[in-house]
C-alpha cells in the first residue's frame, strides 16, 4: 500500500502545526528559564551580590542566583548581566579578561561587556553595583 500523497492542505496543516509547537516550545522554555529568576532562587534583591574577596583582581564570578557577571580588574569592579545578547544563554565564567558564554562561543571584555568575539554583536548590559565594607551591592 503506498502513503497517501501530499497536498497543498496536508503541507499547510503540518506547516502550521509545526510553527504552534515552535511557539509553545519557546514560551514554555522563556517561562521556565524567567521563573529561576524569582527570589525563591536564593538571591534576595538588595542583599549583597558577593564579597569582594570571592572576585579575582583580573577575573571574576558569575552569580547565577542574581543574574549577574562581576568582574573585577586592578581598580574597578564591573557587573554586567549574565544573560548573553545573542540568544539568552547564561555566561558560564570570566578568564584572561573575557566573559564566555557556553552556548554559542561569544566572547565578551570583562571590563566593558562589548563582545569580542561572535555571534554576539550587542554588550551585555551594564549593572550598577557598589562595593561598601567588602561586599559588592546593586545600586
Amino acid at each position: 500500500m503506498s502513503p497517501a500523497p501530499l497536498t497543498r492542505r496536508s503541507l499547510v496543516r503540518g506547516s502550521i502545526s509545526a510553527a504552534l509547537a515552535a511557539v509553545a516550545g519557546f514560551v514554555w522554555t522563556r517561562a521556565s528559564r524567567d521563573s529561576g529568576n524569582s527570589s525563591s532562587s536564593g538571591y534576595q534583591p538588595g542583599s549583597p551580590l558577593a564579597r569582594l574577596a570571592d572576585v579575582p583582581d583580573g577575573g571574576g564570578v558569575v552569580v547565577k542566583d542574581a543574574n549577574v557577571v562581576i568582574t573585577r580588574d586592578a581598580t574597578q569592579v564591573h557587573a554586567f548581566s549574565a544573560t548573553c545578547t545573542h540568544q539568552g544563554c547564561m555566561v558560564s565564567s570570566v578568564s584572561n579578561g573575557s566573559i564566555s558564554c557556553p552556548c554559542h562561543g561569544s566572547l565578551f571584555d570583562a571590563s566593558t561587556g562589548r563582545p569580542t568575539r561572535g555571534p554576539a554583536t550587542q554588550p551585555l548590559a551594564p549593572v550598577q553595583v557598589t562595593v561598601r565594607a567588602g561586599e559588592i551591592i546593586p545600586s
